[in-house]
Order: C-alpha cells, then structure tokens, then sequence
C-alpha cells in the first residue's frame, strides 16, 4: 500500500503530539514528572483551563499521559506520562531545542518575506 497522507496513520499521531499545547504539556511532564492539574497549567504559559483538560484527555486517551486521582478532600489529581508517553521525552526536547537554536534564523526569514509581501508585484518579479 502506497503512503499518502490520506492513508497514513502516522499523520494522526503526529497531529496529536504536535498540536498547539500537547507538545508543550508533554515536555513538562518529561521535565517535571508527576504534576498535579494547578501546577501543570502554572508551567504551560498561555494555556486556559478549558484546553488544558482538552489537551490532557487526549493525551490520556491515547495512552501517553496517565491521570491518577486519590481520594482525598479536597480531590488531588495528578498527571504523568506513562511508559508510551515516556518514548517521546527525546524527541519532543530535540525539537524544543532546535527551536531555540533556530528561533532568530526563523525571525529573520518571517521578514524578508513579509517585506517582499509588502512590495507591488512588479518589483519583486525577475523580468
């Protein structure tokens, strides 16, 4: 079977790591271990409740994050990535850190190309 991105599976889990939050809720739990719900969405800067728990029970439903609750009052719950989870720890830190190596390049890159954007189309074609 040939793969394209209509027939892939992998697509579908690399849109679940590389959405907007999941690889950012995935490298704290990597870097932070066993976080209780408050903390977690103290370290996701940005983050509203709402998605964070979005977030987090998709990633529970796909096996990377486990949820535990103790019965305590008032209720504790905690998250951390579970053996599954644990596998991306590398590869989601090798992209973070490409990130903030390559942050200025892409900076830079961003306004060349919005300063062509901004110039008729005459002058910026090679006749």
């Amino acid at each position: 079977m040939e793969h394209t991105p209509a027939n892939c599976r992998a697509r579908e889990m690399i849109s679940r790591v590389a959405d907007k939050w999941s690889m950012y809720v995935i490298h704290v739990l990597a870097e932070a271990g066993t976080v209780r719900f408050s903390e977690l969405r103290r370290r996701v800067d940005g983050v509203s409740q709402r998605m964070l728990t979005v977030t987090l029970r998709g990633l529970e439903r796909d096996g990377l994050v486990r949820r535990t609750m103790h019965p305590e009052v008032p209720p504790r719950v905690e998250y951390s990535l579970t053996p599954l989870g644990a596998t991306l720890r590398e590869i989601v830190g090798e992209l973070i850190t490409w990130s903030g190596a390559h942050l200025a390049e892409v900076d830079a890159a961003r306004a060349r190309y919005d300063a062509r954007a901004k110039q008729p189309q005459w002058a910026t074609s090679d006749m």
